[in-house]
């Protein structure tokens, strides 16, 4: 039943833009304005509705609530920015390192002697 529900599927979606500018803002605890200089920083991309209203993903709440966390402590916004897309980088390339070694260790444990 949940295939024949598309509503369904979006609310699951992690990228879907689900919220309003002011409703994402409340959530963060910030303010619009901070929304709007992370999106200026480049840190995060919010879709646009229709009206051309911007509106945010979980996702993008995530990565915010991180630059948040970072400017709350004091550092500039700009540098928070870059220190977010930094470490999300860094998280990618160690996913997909630990994908190259499963896949070396699957070759060669599949290539190793008795294998014939």
């Amino acid at each position: 039943m949940a295939a024949d529900n598309p509503l369904g599927d979006r609310l699951d979606d992690d990228d879907y833009p689900a919220y309003t500018m002011g409703r994402a803002a409340e959530m963060l605890g910030t303010t619009p304005a901070f929304l709007r200089a992370i999106g200026e920083a480049r840190l995060i991309t919010p879709l646009r509705s229709e009206g051309g209203h911007r509106r945010y993903s979980r996702y993008q709440l995530r990565v915010a609530a991180r630059a948040r966390e970072l400017v709350d402590r004091g550092t500039p916004i700009e540098a928070a920015c870059r220190i977010v897309i930094l470490e999300d980088q860094l998280e990618e390339a160690q996913r997909i390192n630990a994908e190259y070694r499963r896949a070396a260790s699957a070759t060669s444990d599949s290539s190793g002697p008795g294998s014939s």
